[in-house]
């Protein structure tokens, strides 16, 4: 059922038959050229042993809307389907928040799967550690060398969630594994659509809801599957590194931030320009243009002083040939996908 509304940047809302008008849980799926891949990721939110919830899916004005219709024609009946402009995933997402009628929000981008128990095991968290943010562990699938990895195991979450942890990397979020309180994300004052779209906007989300003094924990247990895409920003490491590094100056200029945060700040922001250099030095390693990787690593250890940055830049000193071969051997899904795309700056 079509619906008329006042918002000029909602193209098109249909409000499916079936939907649960008294959802407890508001499922938000905010979608971008992924049209053969949203069946699945729609299946696995259908196949909750949690059943009372809402499924609203946001097209951002997607250049396979055509094609992505035609795939939802089974699904318009059970969820809310918006069609806007193409305003970005910050500006999607708070389109299904705005429509949303849950208690709680659960945010599944639209390549991502839940498992069947995800919604029950996060509520059934929620309640018994009396917080109002939960985000859970991930099997990581798609474009990986290690069928078993885990999100947590390559960002970790240890010990208490506040903004120093955050900011600090002690403790990263995982949008598709977060069900959150709808109230708590209104006062927060939801995804800020003006930031650049380079800068992940639900980092900073995240830092205001921890400012706000919210109570947020997480899950180690594997409660759903990320997909790691070489199209997509996870599969593209100098533009998520230069991503990160735009996050960090972002929150400077943004937060009036407490010594401890400022200081973690500083941190986090100095490894990630060492992880940049670090990754434009796997680019140059795949070209063979030892002499610039080789100056990617000592700027790398002079950002962040690590041993094993002093050891790469003797070792392609003295046989840079062995360092391509050990690199491909051991990371061969990394290497193949780092491309003339993807060129260091």
């Amino acid at each position: 059922m079509s619906e008329t509304n006042q918002n000029p940047k909602i193209l098109n809302k249909r409000v499916g038959l079936l939907t649960n008008a008294a959802a407890w849980v508001s499922v938000i799926v905010p979608v971008y050229n992924c049209a053969e891949l949203i069946a699945e990721t729609l299946d696995s939110a259908f196949q909750q042993t949690f059943k009372n919830y809402e499924i609203i899916l946001v097209n951002d004005g997607s250049p396979d809307t055509e094609k992505l219709e035609k795939v939802l024609e089974n699904y318009f009946d059970k969820i809310i389907y918006i069609q806007q402009k193409n305003m970005g995933a910050a500006a999607a997402r708070n389109t299904a928040i705005e429509n949303a009628r849950g208690e709680f929000l659960a945010f599944l981008d639209g390549d991502d799967l839940w498992l069947p128990e995800y919604l029950e095991a996060q509520l059934k968290a929620i309640a018994e550690k009396n917080c109002d943010l939960i985000y859970a562990n991930a099997l990581l699938f798609g474009n990986v060398d290690d069928k078993s990895e885990t999100y947590m195991l390559k960002a970790p979450s240890n010990g208490a969630v506040t903004t120093e942890s955050l900011l600090s990397g002690r403790c990263n979020f995982l949008t598709s594994g977060t069900v959150v309180r709808r109230e708590i994300v209104l006062a927060a004052g939801m995804f800020d659509e003006l930031m650049p779209r380079i800068v992940s906007e639900d980092f900073d989300l995240w830092f205001r809801i921890l400012k706000l003094g919210a109570r947020v924990d997480y899950q180690k247990k594997v409660l759903l599957k990320y997909r790691v895409s070489p199209t997509g920003l996870s599969g593209d490491n100098i533009h998520r590194v230069e991503r990160t590094i735009s996050v960090f100056k972002t929150l400077e200029r943004k937060y009036e931030l407490t010594s401890a945060e400022k200081e973690n700040l500083q941190t986090q922001l100095n490894l990630a320009k060492a992880n940049l250099e670090i990754e434009k030095g796997k680019y140059n390693l795949m070209l063979e243009n030892f002499i610039e990787a080789r100056a990617n690593f000592r700027r790398a250890n002079k950002h962040y002083r690590k041993f094993k940055y002093s050891a790469l830049d003797s070792l392609l000193l003295i046989n840079p040939k062995l360092v391509l071969k050990l690199f491909k051997k051991s990371r061969p899904a990394e290497a193949s996908l780092i491309s003339l795309n993807n060129a260091p700056k």
